[in-house]
C-alpha cells in the first residue's frame, strides 16, 4: 500500500475495519501529535505494531495540537506529519482528529489494543474504559529516555 493511501478519513477507516473485514486481525490504535518525528517515535510505533496486525495512528490536527501544546505548535503541519507517519512501515493507517483527545476515534473503531506511552498512568489513558468494555485491552510502551519533541525544540533554542 502506498503511503498516500494510508492517510484516510474516519468513515473510510470504519468501513475498512468493519467486523467481517477484520478476519481475526488484531487492530492496534495509538495516537499523538508526532510533531517532529524522531527515533523514539519510530521505536514506539514499531512496538505498538508488534502487538497486533493493523496499526492505526490517530494524529492530532494542527488545531488540536495548538489546543494541547500552545499557539507556537505544531512545528510541522498536519499534512506533513501525516505524510511522514504514513511512510513508516509499522503504520497501516493514519486518521486525523480535531478534538483534544481521540475518544471519538476510539469509540468509532473499537481497537483490540489501545497503546500509549508508559508516561501515561493506566487510569489516565483516554478510551481505556471503552476498549476494555468491548473486550479489548491497553498496553503501555516504554519510551526512549531523553527522546521527545520538546527536548529537540529545547536543544534547538539553546543553539541560538
Amino acid at each position: 500500500m502506498t503511503a498516500r493511501k494510508k492517510i484516510i478519513s474516519l468513515k473510510k477507516l470504519k468501513s475498512l475495519l468493519s467486523g467481517t473485514s477484520r478476519n481475526g486481525k488484531i487492530i492496534v490504535f495509538t495516537n499523538g501529535c508526532f510533531d517532529i518525528i524522531h527515533a523514539g517515535h519510530v521505536r514506539y510505533l514499531n512496538k505498538a505494531k508488534s502487538l497486533g496486525n493493523i496499526l492505526v495512528v490517530g494524529l492530532n490536527s494542527d488545531s488540536s495540537v495548538k489546543k494541547i501544546k500552545g499557539e507556537k505548535r505544531p512545528i510541522v503541519s498536519q499534512r506533513e506529519r501525516a505524510e511522514v507517519l504514513s511512510g513508516l512501515e509499522a503504520v497501516d493507517y493514519v486518521v486525523l482528529f480535531n478534538e483534544p483527545t481521540p475518544i471519538k476515534l476510539i469509540k468509532a473503531i473499537l481497537p483490540d489494543i489501545l497503546v500509549k506511552g508508559a508516561d501515561w498512568a493506566s487510569h489516565e489513558i483516554v478510551g481505556a474504559d471503552v476498549v476494555k468494555a468491548a473486550g479489548g485491552k491497553t498496553a503501555r510502551v516504554k519510551l526512549v529516555k531523553g527522546r521527545s519533541t520538546t527536548n529537540i525544540i529545547q536543544k534547538i533554542l539553546e543553539l541560538h
